[in-house]
């Protein structure tokens, strides 16, 4: 437990039996209490009656902050019942899952996925504090299937090393990375799929308030370019990212080849944590980046992300615009990428710079090769709206 935290154990089973007995032996260790958060570690707690409820109920009333923690899912259960989890913090203890040796099957901004057997995968957090992340992308993934978008529901959440993981039912899936690797036969059946489901993201209406607008997010990139560019530029890029409309049709935010999977005949949607509405520009550059961008300078990149080589990464990229504008028009094609382009580059410089990518010859590198490229296309457009 962390050091602010003075905890006491429960152990074995609490009933009209032994309930004095713990309440007094709890209450004697309660003489060093110091004034930090108390909780009761309920990991090895085997059954708890209403005598030891009562005990508790008495604890919260003397120490309104308490909290239980580590608690199987049958005391939980006890706790949810009897409305306790309603009156107190409550904790479940989390299964342990191990991903040593497990397969990578997609990757996004907050987390990595893993297949754990042929049924499973867990998504691994990023961020070791997760719990907020997990409810947040659980809430947002029910209602993208509400509103008819197919993706996984995440049905139990676990501990996985010192982080925490959401694991979801994906029998017999394979990523769209995987099938490009392995298939490139395939590429047109990919680019219909992928480009089929985009236009189904981008044609979702979303109730208002129900996810975050992208078009601030951007303008957050483009207002931290301003110290990184010439000023006539970095004006000129928020200028550009602040006329772009308010849209409230749903954004993935991470749509690449990893983060679609082919279930039997079925394809879902996976990795949702980072839906958001906005206008397509947003999506657009952010798919330039995964397939194309990211991998300018350095060629290997998309090779060890996506599994497939940068050949195939410009390819599928080209393909996809065409298919989504519905268009072979070259000179439109060239304009929806420039402009797709400008929204990436904002984002890999913002991204590498706060990674430190200054601190480096090879960040150094890579930061002025998509430095020089979004100066050129500033010079080009006077609106990013396609």
């Amino acid at each position: 437990m962390a050091e602010n935290t003075f905890t006491i154990p429960l152990q074995g089973r609490i009933s009209s039996d032994n309930s004095a007995a713990v309440e007094q032996e709890i209450m004697s260790k309660l003489e060093n209490y110091d004034g930090k958060s108390i909780v009761l570690d309920a990991s090895a707690l085997e059954y708890i009656s209403s005598a030891g409820l009562r005990v508790i109920l008495r604890l919260k009333k003397e120490y309104p902050d308490i909290t239980v923690s580590n608690v199987s899912p049958e005391i939980y259960e006890i706790f949810d019942m009897t409305g306790f989890t309603e009156m107190m913090n409550v904790e479940k203890a989390y299964r342990v899952v191990s991903i040593e040796g497990c397969e990578e099957i997609g990757k996004g901004a907050n987390g990595t996925i893993y297949r754990i057997d042929k049924d499973n995968v867990v998504k691994v957090y990023n961020n070791a504090d997760a719990l907020e992340d997990i409810k947040h992308e659980r809430e947002v993934a029910k209602l993208a299937l509400i509103l008819g978008i197919p993706t996984a529901i995440s049905y139990d959440v676990v501990k996985v090393g010192d982080s925490y993981g959401s694991v979801f039912e994906l029998l017999n899936a394979r990523s769209f990375s995987k099938i490009l690797a392995t298939e490139p036969d395939k590429m047109d059946w990919c680019v219909k799929e992928y480009v089929d489901m985009l236009k189904k993201i981008h044609s979702t209406l979303v109730p208002e308030g129900k996810l975050p607008d992208q078009k601030q997010t951007a303008v957050g990139w483009a207002t931290f370019m301003k110290d990184y560019l010439p000023d006539a530029e970095g004006n000129k890029l928020l200028d550009l990212v602040n006329a772009v409309p308010h849209d409230d049709h749903m954004l993935h935010g991470d749509y690449h080849t990893k983060n679609l999977e082919l279930q039997n005949d079925e394809v879902l949607l996976i990795d949702m944590d980072t839906l958001a509405i906005g206008h397509p520009i947003f999506e657009l550059g952010s798919i330039f980046n995964s397939f194309v961008g990211y991998s300018e300078y350095d060629k290997n990149l998309i090779l060890n992300f996506q599994g497939f080589d940068d050949v195939t990464g410009r390819t599928f990229w080209e393909k996809s615009l065409a298919a989504y504008l519905d268009t072979d028009d070259e000179d439109r094609l060239r304009e929806v990428a420039d402009k797709a382009r400008i929204i990436g580059y904002t984002r890999m410089i913002r991204r590498s710079i706060r990674r430190k990518g200054l601190e480096s010859e090879k960040g150094r590198a890579e930061i002025e090769l998509w430095k020089s490229e979004l100066i050129e296309l500033l010079g080009k457009y006077d609106t990013l709206l396609f």
